[in-house]
């Protein structure tokens, strides 16, 4: 018989494997951001020593945006490991209900279920 955590209904129900994929994902991602962040710093580290006007202003805007998206993902990665290792993964963290099934195997460091999260988007 399946494991299974159970966290209401039936399209929030996250099985042993589901929880070990989810995990498996969440550590891939990491992996991921870490690397590109390092990709970054070395990037901009060969163009320390060039006066700021010989650097293109909306290239270095870009780089800045994409490192600040990088760390907020990574840090949403690490929280959502956390959270599952604390066993507290997959409610909300606005009305602590169940996020669904669904919603977690697209996005796994999601903090809120689909409505909370369209209401703060709508807050914005």
């Amino acid at each position: 018989m399946v494991n299974q955590q159970i966290i209401g209904d039936r399209s929030t129900v996250l099985s042993a494997e589901d929880l070990a994929m989810l995990r498996e994902s969440l550590h891939e991602q990491r992996l991921f951001r870490r690397e590109q962040l390092s990709q970054i710093t070395a990037a901009a580290a060969t163009g320390e020593g060039e006066p700021p006007a010989r650097q293109d202003a909306a290239q270095l805007e870009v780089t800045v945006k994409l490192a600040a998206s990088a760390r907020m993902v990574l840090s949403d990665v690490e929280a959502a490991l956390e959270r599952m290792a604390e066993g507290r993964y997959g409610s909300c963290h606005l009305c602590r209900r169940p996020i669904s099934r669904d919603r977690l195997m697209i996005v796994p460091q999601a903090r809120y279920c689909a409505r909370c999260q369209q209401v703060r988007e709508a807050g914005r």
